[in-house]
């Protein structure tokens, strides 16, 4: 039978695939919008679901039916299953999440500030550098504030002079590094050999302040080289939350600021953007996420490399839901490392830094030859 349907004509068909490329962008970008919500809800969730399991797990074989009335029943449950949950499992577990937000967020920032795809607080020698700054305040005692910026010293009275020293640490690195980029022909790889470069220079201070530390000092050092949520407080989280939320609201302030940058300097700067001028406060506040996070958890790597890598698979490099998916895949897999580093090896604790290196290692190695093409 002869086919009754009405041919369109040609004129309307190229009618109608003009109209369909007018409306094709905006149909895109409205499709990205909702994915990108999607995943945020959906890794949202599996980050309360990890830290459910963490809290399932540790010493006191007291199994998470029996700690969970004790959440929202603090004076219903017995003593020992609220002093359990209030006082161990809910302050490491919430740290873990708090930490890897953290570091998932520099790793995110430092990316598109420095345009470079390999680019982590870990790799580049900022948490080395953190690390090292934290340990003169531990191990020697030396308090770097009074003798740079006075009207800050009340802060060493506050308890804060560790984490003031990691962050001058951590800054000062973070600024070799920018200004290294800024010099004639220095590409991805050589900026990235400078990082490891810088992260040996200061695992080798550390390595001096082990050689002259005390027993008791040198177990603090091992603290911080390897990674351990076993210091984990209240005063410590809520400290690390406000650095997250202050930094959080200075990156969503200047979000479409960045998103231009992630294209490049020079379309930034095509689009109005005052480059030097948010790399040096985007590198601020970086610096300070990693100074406070390694201050109080030690060095843990990798975790502002793989999360924000997976974050820009899922959304792209839209800053809106690039960062805060970026944290939230961060808080997950430290959620997830702070449980493997309970149950892979019953009664021991194993260091984060331990299991996050297995885990990150063949990653970065991966990026590396996926570039050779790129650099080469």
């Amino acid at each position: 039978m002869p086919d009754s349907r009405p041919v369109a004509s040609p004129a309307s068909r190229v009618s109608a695939e003009m109209t369909s490329i007018a409306i094709s962008p905006a149909t895109a970008w409205r499709h990205r919008q909702r994915q990108g919500a999607r995943w945020l809800w959906v890794i949202g969730v599996l980050v309360v679901l990890a830290c459910l399991l963490d809290i399932s797990q540790g010493s006191g074989q007291l199994t998470l039916a029996r700690l969970l009335p004790a959440l929202w029943q603090p004076h219903a449950t017995d003593p020992l299953a609220h002093a359990i949950l209030w006082q161990l499992r809910l302050p490491i577990a919430l740290m873990a999440v708090a930490v890897g937000a953290a570091l998932a967020m520099a790793g995110a920032q430092m990316q598109t500030l420095l345009h470079n795809p390999l680019a982590d607080p870990f790799t580049l020698g900022v948490s080395a550098a953190a690390s090292v700054g934290a340990g003169l305040g531990l191990i020697l005692h030396v308090d770097l504030i009074p003798y740079g910026f006075a009207p800050l010293t009340f802060l060493n009275d506050a308890g804060l002079g560790v984490t003031l020293n990691a962050f001058i640490f951590a800054l000062g690195a973070s600024l070799i590094l920018w200004s290294a980029q800024r010099l004639p022909g220095i590409g991805v790889q050589t900026l990235v050999l400078l990082g490891i470069a810088l992260m040996f220079f200061f695992n080798a201070m550390l390595g001096v302040l082990q050689f002259v530390a005390s027993p008791e000092a040198l177990q603090q050092l091992i603290f911080w080289s390897m990674g351990s949520l076993e210091r984990s407080s209240w005063p410590r989280l809520a400290m690390l939350s406000v650095v997250i939320l202050v930094c959080g609201v200075i990156f969503h302030r200047r979000r479409s600021e960045l998103t231009a940058l992630s294209l490049g300097e020079a379309q930034a700067r095509a689009l109005g953007v005052d480059v030097r001028r948010l790399r040096l406060t985007g590198l601020l506040c970086t610096a300070l996420l990693t100074a406070t996070a390694v201050s109080f958890v030690g060095s843990v790597g990798f975790i502002g490399l793989v999360a924000p890598h997976i974050a820009r698979l899922l959304v792209g490099e839209q800053q809106q839901r690039f960062l805060p998916l970026s944290a939230l895949l961060g808080a997950l897999l430290l959620s997830l490392t702070s449980t493997l580093s309970k149950s892979l090896v019953p009664g021991v604790l194993l260091p984060l830094g331990m299991i996050t290196a297995l885990i990150g290692l063949p990653f970065f190695v991966s990026l590396i030859l996926k570039r050779r093409g790129l650099d080469g």
